[in-house]
């Protein structure tokens, strides 16, 4: 893929951390209408579908799974509306074992954000400093009250990425007026603050009852510094792939507003259009990769399709979503090179695959 040992290289060394140019926003997929199944909460039961009943190609699972096994994945899972088509642990892996989500669970932050919105707690228009007060950066204040929550979902803050990635007060500079820059930031956590201030829970609370078992996910928030990071096992990470897939809704509960959901998920400012609400878009006609200022003409992931969007995190832990398709794919493990700071055409040779599978 065109630029993608750039991509992999910031990737690996990111710790897990407005004006829209999208010509055409991916559908979001409404379950009535696609009769999505949902596996039971609380249950382990998850509906199959036979490859061949889905009319792909069988003989190109066996390459798939030998490619994913040599490129040191843990968990592989692909779901068709909702059913699992392939499901398969490796390297010692198992379906119970937890693993970390790294970056990909930003996009957990996003939808919190997103229902907390929705239930009048906050707005994401408003400055961060109505919700955490003055002071949260070293920023002027004049400066800290032009950042909004929207700019901490988009990145563009304009507070200085090159610092570490403590998210302290004395570590957050200014470096341009928020909207101005884009550059990918762990203060987007502040977020978590946000809602724990607006809903006067904590984060891992109001993350418990509004999301986590609405959609029968396991797992924990583990604090990494002054990062939470997000451990799970497999099958619920694949759940969080088929709420965000069906609109933002489980069974026939609305949990995300579908409004929400599509500004999540296209382009959400004019410096990276591969960007959404942290989520990774694919088919735009550029992008911006973390700790650099450079925009990289092309798609992000040519071989996938263009309506792609995608979690990424540390290690090639990822979430893809091909709405058109019914799809979610799921990857845990570590990196895909021997080193994580290797160069890697991960994602364009796993789609490959992929699409040989599906008869692409």
């Amino acid at each position: 893929m065109k630029y993608s040992a750039y991509l992999f290289l910031l990737f690996g060394i990111i710790i897990c951390s407005c004006s829209s140019d999208a010509t055409e926003e991916p559908p979001i997929d409404d379950p009535v209408a696609t009769e999505a199944y949902f596996p039971e909460i609380g249950s382990n039961e998850w509906e199959t579908v036979a490859l061949t009943e889905l009319g792909w190609n069988e003989s190109e699972l066996q390459p798939l799974l030998d490619f994913l096994e040599e490129k040191n994945t843990k968990s592989f899972m692909i779901l068709h509306n909702g059913k699992i088509a392939v499901e398969r642990y490796l390297n010692g892996h198992s379906e119970s074992t937890p693993w970390y989500w790294a970056s990909a669970g930003k996009t957990l932050t996003t939808t919190l954000t997103g229902i907390a919105q929705d239930d009048n707690l906050l707005d994401i228009n408003n400055k961060v400093s109505d919700y955490l007060g003055e002071g949260w950066t070293s920023a002027p204040t004049d400066k800290e009250n032009l950042i909004t929550l929207r700019n901490l979902l988009v990145m563009n803050s304009g507070l200085d990425d090159s610092l570490g990635d403590s998210v302290a007060p004395e570590n957050l500079h200014y470096m341009a007026d928020a909207g101005e820059r884009w550059a990918y930031h762990n203060v987007y956590v502040k977020l978590q603050d946000v809602v724990a201030a607006a809903s006067g829970q904590d984060w891992s609370s109001y993350f418990e009852t509004e999301l986590k078992s609405k959609i029968g996910m396991t797992g924990s928030w583990v604090a990494n510094n002054d990062l939470s990071v997000y451990w799970s096992n497999t099958r619920s990470m694949a759940r969080f792939g088929l709420f965000i897939q069906a609109g933002g809704q489980w069974e026939n509960e609305q949990i995300l507003s579908k409004d929400f959901l599509e500004d999540a998920v296209n382009t959400s400012q004019n410096k990276n259009e591969a960007y959404g609400y942290m989520w990774w878009l694919n088919g735009k006609s550029s992008y911006r990769l973390p700790a650099v200022q450079i925009e990289f003409p092309g798609k992000l992931i040519p071989g996938a399709p263009d309506e792609t969007y995608a979690a990424l995190g540390k290690n090639d832990q990822k979430i893809y979503i091909v709405p058109s398709k019914k799809l979610v794919v799921i990857r845990m493990g570590n990196s895909a090179a021997d080193d994580k700071f290797a160069l890697s055409d991960f994602d364009e040779e796993l789609w490959t695959k992929i699409n040989a599978l599906l008869g692409d």
